[in-house]
């Protein structure tokens, strides 16, 4: 059998019908993968050559690193941070904490029990991301896996099925069939450039085949890979009914199940035992006192031979006189402080938006989820809530947190409400997966970042659509990624092209210690 179909012209036809999965395998087939990320390494031989005194505004996890990294080659290092707690976006909510949202203050009252936590910003690290892996290593950061996708939990939408919840993985196996259905009999009509030998095309078929369970006729009839109707131990099972193609496509979630685990979360992926800020606790109990907190910074003045930051704690005025800043303050609150930065860098810093995020979580009578054979993982809702996350950790104690709502992205709907109004809506969406739902939970958290104190927004948004810069763009990052003046230098994953991970805040706070270290070089 012979095609026309070029190597590129298939893996990109095949990445936007079946997602990076398939285009991950057929590249497998044809002999390409991709390169290993490296971690970065610290010259603090350099890093120390010249003692300064430095702030760091802000103890994010890029504050956290440059300050960790500062002083241990021996510099005077102050950091400055406005809230009672460090950790910015890092925020794991136990008994008793104070969830400060403007106009929505809570206090926590899950029950004081270890493992009843909710990690209300960053929840996940993947095996690729070598840098934060590194220092939860060299911190006595202990982790444990993280399950992000569980074919045994639901899919939920009130155009499929009628509103009926089905399982993951029967929604997948389908949807993969009839997709791998459709493509190969296009694959053999297509006519396009530099055409692929007879045995790639052999292979590349039996990928698709494989790829959606198809039979000898390249006809999707169904698949075990969806689930057994009885059976399927200790003897062969009947298969369940096949879901038709246009009833899988009146949900939005083909898309997003067939590239679930992919990307970012395609890695293993990880979780501090315990919560996520038992990393920001390691960096913490390396800094000691050097972090001043409820001290909100009011100004930051360039000099010729320094900075001057003025903050405000206790009712009263301070002013830090430094060599150099490090600042991970988020760039729409830092416009807003009294500063005396040139024309560009300001334009630079005001041209960068902050994500809408929310998340809620309920804690949970008993762990439901693990009788309907659920082991962490994420069930999917066409509705505001968009997500229900499971613990990994815990399992068959009584009870579990259970993350009850994520939007990442469109978060003011909740943002708007009342946390009574708040709390209805997740149970209302909640209980058209879960029987008794609403019977089964209790104390129920909200967090909507766009209101958080100290906040107000989550991850930078530096396009609408998380694509590349464009030229403009580019521009403004490299203003942003140099130290203005010298001495000022912008750091978080506010700076990286790869929002929202605690590997960009890293990776930033890196790059920025290098510049710093070639300074001192240049200047001994």
């Amino acid at each position: 059998m012979k095609s026309t179909v070029s190597r590129r012209d298939f893996l990109q036809a095949l990445g936007a019908t079946m997602g990076a999965g398939a285009l991950i395998a057929a590249g497998s087939g044809l002999g390409m993968m991709p390169a290993p990320a490296a971690a970065t390494t610290i010259d603090h031989g350099h890093l120390g050559r010249s003692k300064r005194r430095i702030a760091v505004l802000g103890s994010g996890i890029s504050g956290l690193v440059a300050a960790f990294e500062l002083q241990r080659a021996g510099h005077e290092v102050t950091v400055v941070e406005a809230s009672h707690r460090p950790g910015g976006r890092v925020f794991t909510v136990r008994h008793g904490d104070l969830i400060d949202e403007i106009g929505n203050r809570q206090y926590c009252d899950f029950d004081d029990e270890p493992h009843l936590y909710f990690n209300a910003g960053a929840a996940r690290i993947p095996s690729t991301h070598l840098n934060i892996l590194r220092y939860c290593r060299e911190l006595g950061v202990e982790l444990e896996m993280f399950i992000n996708e569980s074919k045994t939990a639901w899919i939920q939408d009130d155009n499929l099925l009628g509103g009926k919840p089905v399982r993951n993985g029967e929604y997948t196996a389908n949807l993969r069939g009839f997709m791998a259905e459709l493509f190969a009999k296009s694959l053999t009509q297509a006519e396009l450039d530099a055409p692929i030998t007879e045995g790639e095309t052999e292979s590349l078929m039996a990928v698709i085949r494989n790829f959606g369970d198809l039979d000898e006729d390249l006809i999707y009839r169904g698949s075990v890979r969806a689930g057994y109707a009885s059976g399927g131990f200790l003897e062969h099972g009947s298969p369940r009914e096949a879901i038709g193609l246009h009833e899988l496509l009146r949900s939005p979630f083909a898309r997003q199940v067939l590239q679930a685990d992919e990307g970012e979360t395609g890695p293993i992926l990880m979780q501090p035992v315990g919560g996520m800020d038992r990393i920001v606790k390691g960096f913490v109990d390396q800094l000691g006192d050097r972090i001043r907190y409820r001290a909100a910074v009011q100004a930051v003045m360039m000099k010729s031979d320094g900075v001057d930051v003025t903050y405000e704690q206790g009712g009263k005025q301070h002013q830090l006189s430094v060599d150099y800043v490090f600042n991970c303050i988020p760039t729409h609150l830092l416009t807003g402080l009294d500063n005396n930065f040139s024309a560009g860098y300001l334009q630079a810093l005001g041209h960068i938006r902050r994500g809408e995020a929310y998340k809620g979580a309920f804690q949970a009578k008993t762990r439901f989820w693990e009788q309907e054979d659920i082991y962490g993982g994420i069930t999917w809702v066409n509705a505001p809530i968009k997500q229900i996350w499971y613990p990994t950790h815990g399992i068959h104690r009584r009870k579990g947190i259970i993350l009850a709502a994520y939007d990442f992205g469109h978060g003011m709907h909740f943002t708007n409400l009342t946390q009574a109004q708040r709390v209805e809506d997740m149970l209302a969406q909640g209980e058209k997966v879960h029987a008794n739902y609403r019977q089964q939970v209790e104390k129920g958290v909200t967090i909507a970042w766009h209101r958080m104190n100290h906040m107000l927004g989550c991850a930078a948004r530096w396009t609408d659509s998380y694509r590349d810069l464009n030229a403009d763009e580019a521009h403004l990052m490299d203003t942003l990624i140099a130290p203005e003046g010298g001495r000022h230098f912008l750091i978080g994953d506010q700076v990286s092209r790869h929002v929202a991970w605690q590997e960009s805040a890293v990776l930033s706070a890196h790059r920025a210690l290098a510049t710093f270290s070639r300074q001192l070089e240049m200047a001994a």
